[in-house]
């Protein structure tokens, strides 16, 4: 049953919230957990992660750029289960109804691509206005303690806010 447990891929929880409450010109909506990243966490692996989709962004309504805060909320428990979780962030726009087109945030007007880590539990981005945006985790590693009886593996819990 242990063994059972621990071979299953992990879901993923999301949350998300408005800063500025009653405020509509950005909307955020979770993906499912079908969509969701994955990865098989069990005692002393070393693993990757199968990319995913963590929340869609409508910011069709705005009309400046809007910046984002995307966190790890329960680093706490993942400390206990793991040794490190690197996760690359993906952002992509919308095309066309079913084609997404990769963003790469600029920062000091240089192209970079944006870590996720236990460590560094947050990251910050801006979405410009007018546009159909999903937050992804494209790639990632972990390397996992090995488990004990009666201890689960926690998986990341993520959070979405507008700043």
């Amino acid at each position: 049953m242990v063994a059972i447990l621990l071979l299953t891929p992990w879901p993923v929880a999301y949350a998300y919230g408005d800063v500025l409450d009653g405020n509509n010109t950005v909307e955020i909506e979770p993906a499912g957990t079908g969509s969701a990243p994955k990865w098989n966490a069990y005692g002393n692996a070393i693993g990757s992660v199968i990319p995913g989709d963590l929340f869609y962004v409508s910011t069709t309504n705005a009309t400046v750029d809007t910046l984002f805060i995307l966190s790890i909320t329960n680093t706490d428990e993942l400390i206990k289960s793991y040794r490190y979780i690197t996760l690359k962030v993906g952002i992509f726009m919308q095309t066309d109804t079913d084609t997404w087109e990769k963003v790469t945030p600029v920062e000091d007007n240089v192209s970079t691509d944006t870590y996720l880590t236990m460590a560094k539990g947050k990251v910050c981005f801006a979405l410009p206005g007018y546009g159909n945006y999903k937050i992804t985790i494209d790639k990632g590693c972990f390397y996992c303690y090995g488990s004990t009886e009666g201890r689960s593996i926690a998986a990341p819990e993520f959070y979405l806010t507008m700043r």
